[in-house]
């Protein structure tokens, strides 16, 4: 009989110190869960302002706010011609079409995202004309940078 309270004893202790193994591995995953969390949240709030800003430059028809963004190449597209440029070219390049084309407004359409890259859709609003307006960036980092710039008049 006492060899059976002595086992008894011994599976309760073996038991506890289980359930607080249990116990241990349950606060572990709780708290990494929470930290995915808190990343997710925090990139998702970084690209919002990212596109905040974009949106906000091109309502102003300001070059030096949105080149912030640009990716070391670009892919601008005006009415007329298509290229490539490096993050100053291309700065130059929209900045020509903004000095010809005086912003008056820029009204924003649509945007969307998947898990690496996002897009900007919209209506620009110039003394040369309207413009529907694209802009494409991919996710580096923690960053979102813009690929691509798009105006064809409407």
């Amino acid at each position: 009989m006492f060899f059976v309270l002595i086992a008894c004893r011994r599976d309760r202790k073996s038991g506890s110190h289980a359930e607080n193994l249990i116990k241990q591995e349950r606060m572990k995953m709780k708290h990494f869960l929470h930290s995915m969390f808190l990343m997710l949240l925090v990139t998702a709030l970084v690209a919002f302002t990212q596109k905040d800003d974009i949106v906000a430059a091109l309502k102003t028809g300001s070059v030096e706010k949105m080149s912030k963004h640009f990716d070391n190449m670009v892919d601008v597209t005006l009415p007329g011609k298509s290229n490539s440029f490096s993050k100053g070219q291309a700065e130059l390049v929209i900045k020509d079409f903004f000095t010809l084309n005086k912003v008056k407004g820029f009204e924003l359409q649509h945007s969307g995202s998947n898990s690496s890259s996002n897009f900007i859709i919209g209506t620009l609003v110039t003394s040369g004309g309207t413009y529907r307006t694209t802009v494409y960036m991919r996710t580096k980092g923690d960053k979102n940078l813009i690929q691509g710039v798009e105006f064809e008049q409407k």
